[in-house]
């Protein structure tokens, strides 16, 4: 299989080779006719390709008629993270089923509609009869997104009105993916590492008295244990990743393929192929990966010149992964800060005092702050640079013993409650298929008869 798979890419590679001038376009031409390459104009904001009521993202504010960068500012249906984190914090109760209502339904619940709604995601958590042996079980992949994406496309085939975009049974759709995520992610991990990596394997189906933080650390643990620090704090990265605005790739993507009139079950799968991307949800890996390679060539974690050194050897591609990247800093949108990065980090501090990783997470503030000021000294940017969401949420991830290869899927679990709010407004607000003008710059030439070629 090996021999015949370097057969064939020898053959690929040389058909690539005769392709490839003819896929590239001068990057003038993108200049001579202002297309906004990423849908974005050339200060980085983003090109306005509709409107929505479910999320706003803004890093900007109006001083004497001008605007000027701002605190990062991240507000749900209206109502800034921030109070909404505070309003469940202090009261003491998990937040991201209150988060999911928000977004679907537009306000915040009141005790006797949480509780019915509590009940309702506990009634579809259950995946079909079989699904685990005749799906989840069959033909593992080595990366859980993709499992994630088959499970959700074959959920299809289980549905009694798979295809009817009605908005009841579209709402419902939603939920029961919202309920069932979990479940395919940790079950989809399960599979791998017995199928693919000849380890035992364990499936404990969620508890329906458990929130869906608690039931992410129950079934993955043999033991079924977990601190009430642990459950609160992955409850938090699941509401800080919930939602973020319209324009985010995986969001778009469900505003585009909704708009074609698909179902849901394919709308999912393709938002969960954009999410998996390094660029998108991914992230938070490459974060991770950097810290290791980082550590590997800074011993003295507080030796501030070498991590600069390293840090600015980065941008200079010399390191890790050779890109110029500095991982989890930087944002499309926020320049001064990222909200759920500031949120988060207060929190973090607090687990990893609890896990024994204090001088870790020193570690991280300082290069958070380092990295600021090689960024600033050695790019020219149009907008200021801050820590992202993806800068602290792997290390979070990696202290409450999740497995690398459930990041992005954990991230997926929490922006499913986003992706239904977007598909119900696009089927709500919208009646035309999403289709931007691409201009042909092919020069035009002769067709050729096959024997004069």
């Amino acid at each position: 299989m090996i021999m015949q798979y370097k057969f064939d890419m020898q053959q690929v590679d040389h058909l690539m080779e005769l392709a490839e001038p003819h896929y590239q376009i001068e990057p003038d031409l993108y200049m001579k006719y202002e297309v906004k390459r990423g849908l974005r104009d050339l200060d980085g904001r983003g090109v306005r390709a509709g409107l929505t009521t479910i999320s706003k993202v803004s890093a900007t504010q109006l001083v004497d008629g001008k605007e000027v960068s701002a605190p990062g500012q991240l507000l749900y249906r209206g109502i800034p993270i921030d109070q909404l984190v505070q309003g469940f914090i202090t009261h003491n109760r998990f937040g991201f089923e209150e988060i999911v209502y928000l977004l679907l339904m537009g306000r915040l619940p009141k005790p006797e509609e949480m509780q019915e709604f509590h009940q309702l995601l506990a009634h579809y958590q259950e995946l079909p009869n079989h699904f685990n042996s005749g799906v989840i079980m069959k033909m593992p992949s080595d990366n859980i997104m993709n499992t994630m994406a088959k499970c959700v496309l074959a959920l299809h085939a289980y549905d009694p009105k798979p295809d009817d975009t009605s908005l009841p049974n579209v709402m419902r759709q939603c939920l029961q993916l919202i309920a069932q995520f979990p479940s395919l992610a940790v079950f989809g991990y399960q599979a791998s590492m017995y199928f693919r990596n000849d380890k035992s394997m364990f499936i404990q189906k969620p508890d329906p008295k458990l929130t869906i933080a608690e039931n992410i650390l129950y079934m993955m643990r043999p033991d079924g244990k977990y601190t009430q620090l642990e459950a609160k704090l992955l409850d938090l990265c699941l509401v800080l990743h919930a939602e973020h605005g319209g324009g985010n790739n995986s969001a778009f993507t469900v505003h585009v393929v909704s708009s074609s009139g698909t179902d849901t079950y394919s709308t999912v799968a393709a938002a969960l192929g954009s999410l998996k991307g390094p660029k998108h949800g991914g992230a938070n890996i490459k974060v991770m990966e950097m810290f290791r390679d980082l550590k590997a060539n800074c011993r003295d974690w507080k030796d501030e010149d070498a991590i600069r050194a390293y840090l600015s050897g980065l941008l200079r591609g010399e390191g890790f992964d050779h890109t110029g990247l500095i991982y989890g800093m930087g944002h499309a949108v926020y320049s001064v800060s990222d909200p759920r990065a500031v949120i988060l980090k207060g929190f973090v501090e607090q687990l990893s005092a609890e896990k024994g990783c204090h001088e870790e997470f020193e570690l991280y503030a300082t290069v958070e702050r380092l990295a600021k000021e090689v960024i600033t000294q050695n790019r020219k940017i149009y907008k200021g640079v801050c820590a992202n969401v993806d800068f602290y949420s792997g290390f979070v991830y990696r202290m409450l013993g999740l497995p690398v290869d459930l990041y992005t899927p954990i991230f997926a679990i929490a922006r499913i409650a986003g992706w239904s709010a977007h598909r119900l407004e696009e089927l709500i607000n919208c009646r035309k298929i999403i289709r931007p003008a691409y201009l042909s710059v092919a020069e035009p030439q002769p067709y050729v008869p096959m024997e004069e070629r």
